[in-house]
């Protein structure tokens, strides 16, 4: 197959130099060899491609050849894109050289500290020593650099109907075999015995993290929301602040608390059965126009040890009973088979056991299909229902928010067994995530997406006789649309 080398020029005038490959009339192959800005980077360039070209030939002649080389380094230009945004989004307020590669280097290839060392160098940058990341490390909890960049991402935050925000929980989970006062075997997010630790998160409604804490391993979820809220209160000076959780936060104790600290509140309800409201409703116009359709009511709390009612909204949607209804047939399925003797007895609500008998609570079942698709909310908000609903649906952007930790910044597995170490850890994945959530909301590509683009951009040092040329790398009209996004 011929190969031969091409010139093309590009948008920003530069000339490309390229290695191309045919078969017949049809390109079978493309490799790009470097972008030259002058006559001279030009000249070095299509001598660099004619040697590849040749590469492994013997020649006829007796040929004085210039001693030619390349290097490829890993895209500076990723890195200073996320630099900017560092900056952009106010982070500079943290003047820490190596907490902003940290940072940066999270986003890019998320590893341990000190193989960060080889991510920075593999940037074309001045890598800090093990000593300095271990340095930046207590600098982090000494200067309190997280609540520097929480108060950056209340400014850049998006509250809406008063000032919303959304409040859930995770549990990171240590690969170690004894317990300590804070790493404790508690009820796991993962489903894990080890040892591990809650951590919660404050997002506005877009998910864009405002505040991040973490708690003992054991200490249970709705333990954790007011000294969350309370921290974030005080930082901020804020007052009117309207908290959203789900059913796991739920609690006449939890409310009481809430209500005597003058928060506003949305708060997943647990249906044990059917609203009178709903089935007087259904009795009387089967499911027509039922889609979408909201209920009013109130549910009796102790609070300040009073019986007390407050106000709680109900909405069915179709779409969620069809999902319900899927998943009780899934586990009536199961419950079935139990009952039969097909599979071994497990955790099944609609099984019931009674000595060596087993049945189908045929009540449990039915009480479950009258719920499929409703949801309820509690809330002392005096604001229309709509609004409401869709505050809490607003949540699952804590739960996105959660994800990219885990996933794309790989938030564990955490190398660190001191708390301070942990606790500087977090505050780094807390800065990634307020960058890569700016990030894929500014452009509308993923984290993930965004750095295989921009790595796509690489600067090439070139040495001709023992003296480097460095060539920065040809950056797309693409890739400079995208980048251009960040600063809209």
């Amino acid at each position: 197959m011929p190969r031969y080398v091409r010139k093309v020029k590009t948008a920003s005038g530069a000339t490309a130099v390229q290695i191309i490959t045919k078969c017949g009339r049809e390109r079978t192959g493309l490799e790009h060899i470097g972008s030259a800005h002058t006559q001279e980077e030009l000249e070095i360039l299509l001598a660099h491609a004619r040697n590849k070209l040749h590469e492994g030939q013997v020649s006829l002649f007796d040929e004085r050849q210039s001693s030619l080389t390349a290097k490829t380094a890993h895209s500076r230009y990723l890195f200073d894109t996320l630099s900017s945004v560092y900056d952009l989004l106010g982070f500079d307020t943290v003047s820490d050289k190596v907490f902003r590669q940290l940072v940066c280097a999270r986003i890019i290839e998320p590893s341990s500290k000190l193989d960060t060392v080889r991510i920075l160098e593999g940037l074309g940058l001045d890598a800090p020593s093990s000593s300095s990341l271990h340095r930046a490390l207590k600098y982090c909890i000494e200067n309190d650099y997280r609540s520097k960049i929480s108060k950056a991402c209340l400014k850049h935050a998006d509250l809406k109907y008063y000032s919303l925000v959304l409040y859930d929980v995770t549990t990171l989970y240590f690969e170690v075999q004894k317990e300590d006062e804070y790493r404790k075997p508690g009820l796991s997010k993962e489903r894990k015995l080890d040892p591990q630790i809650t951590v919660g998160l404050l997002v506005d409604s877009s998910g864009f993290p405002l505040e991040i804490a973490s708690f003992e391993g054991n200490r249970a979820e709705v333990h954790t929301m007011i000294p969350v809220l309370e921290a974030f209160k005080a930082a901020h000076g804020l007052k009117d602040i309207v908290v959203v959780a789900d059913a796991a936060m739920l609690s006449s104790k939890s409310l009481e608390s809430l209500e005597e600290l003058g928060y506003h509140y949305v708060v997943a309800s647990r249906i044990s059965k059917c609203p009178f409201e709903i089935e007087e409703y259904r009795n009387e116009l089967g499911h027509e126009c039922f889609d979408r359709q909201i209920f009013e009511s109130d549910q009796t709390f102790t609070i300040c040890n009073k019986r007390v009612k407050r106000r709680v909204i109900y909405q069915y949607r179709e779409k969620r009973a069809k999902l319900d209804l899927s998943n009780i047939e899934k586990s009536l399925t199961k419950a079935q088979n139990m009952v039969a003797g097909k599979t071994p007895v497990k955790r099944n609500r609609f099984v019931s056991i009674s000595g060596d008998r087993r049945s189908i609570n045929e009540s449990l079942v039915e009480s479950a299909k009258q719920k499929a698709g409703i949801k309820g909310y509690v809330t002392n908000l005096d604001a229309d229902p709509q609004i409401v609903i869709d505050a809490y649906h607003q949540l699952f952007e804590v739960e996105r928010s959660f994800r990219m930790s885990k996933s794309d910044l790989k938030a564990r597995p955490i190398f660190h067994r001191k708390r301070d170490s942990i606790e500087a850890h977090l505050t780094i994945v807390f800065a990634s995530l307020a960058m890569s959530r700016y990030i894929q909301e500014k452009t509308g590509i993923s984290i993930k997406r965004f750095v295989q683009k921009l790595s796509t951009v690489c600067d090439v040092v070139i040495s001709v006789n023992g003296v480097e040329i460095p060539i920065p790398g040809e950056v797309s009209a693409e890739i400079a649309e995208i980048v251009s996004k960040l600063s809209d």
